[in-house]
């Protein structure tokens, strides 16, 4: 029967030197980042995720913005509508406020 090593085990101390300590975080971050990256947001999001974003709830809001040119959209089908992640980001960056 084979023993599975156990980690973290009260007493067990683990001693490195200081820059293979900061070589071993710069390759960790380095890791999870190209990690998120393959997990990149869609570009075409649905309603209520856009309607999320924009910080409204309602649909006639969102169909203003739309229809208005505000923000792009694809229907690629009848009854499906998704919207431009992008388009929204610029949408609302255009009506940011500059600190004073």
């Amino acid at each position: 029967m084979e023993r599975k090593q156990q980690f973290g085990t009260k007493g067990e101390v683990i001693s490195i030197e200081k820059y293979a300590f900061i070589e071993l975080l710069e390759q960790t971050v380095q890791y999870v980042k190209t990690s998120l990256g393959h997990a990149k947001e869609n570009k075409w999001i649905p309603p209520d995720e856009a309607k999320r974003m924009l910080g409204i709830t309602s649909s006639t809001s969102l169909q203003k913005l739309r229809d208005e040119g505000k923000i792009r959209y694809s229907q690629h089908m009848h009854k499906v509508i998704l919207y431009d992640r992008d388009s929204i980001n610029d949408y609302l960056s255009l009506h940011a406020k500059d600190t004073f």
